[in-house]
């Protein structure tokens, strides 16, 4: 019996289109992959210019939303992966956003650390 050889080509992003519910990903080899905007939360709490201002990086192979802090590999997205962010995680990051502060996960570590000590001088 003989087997064949299957080379695997990663999937490359070549476009991005995200409407209120749906983010489509059309891929080099001619697919588009469809995912429903509520498995990446940062996304559907920020605004449309927020969700339309994102980067393609690694040449097609992920998204990078700077106002939103958010990163989604395209491997991910075929594979089925939803966003692995925890809850408490979220909370806090959806806490700043309503706040107007900072989104990373330095500027959230550095309030959380002048919060405590505030907390402890008082």
């Amino acid at each position: 019996m003989t087997t064949s050889r299957v080379e695997i080509k990663e999937a490359r992003a070549i476009d991005l289109h995200i409407t209120a519910d749906t983010m489509t990903v059309e891929l080099s080899d001619g697919r588009e992959l469809s995912v429903p905007l509520s498995w990446f939360p940062r996304l559907v709490y920020g605004t449309q210019a927020e969700r339309e201002n994102w980067e393609m990086c690694g040449d097609g192979t992920s998204f990078h939303w700077p106002d939103l802090d958010e990163d989604i590999g395209v491997g991910g997205l075929i594979a089925g992966s939803r966003s692995g962010e925890s809850k408490r995680s979220f909370n806090r990051w959806l806490k700043a956003k309503r706040e107007g502060r900072g989104l990373t996960i330095p500027e959230l570590r550095a309030y959380e650390k002048a919060q405590k000590q505030q907390s402890a001088e008082t």
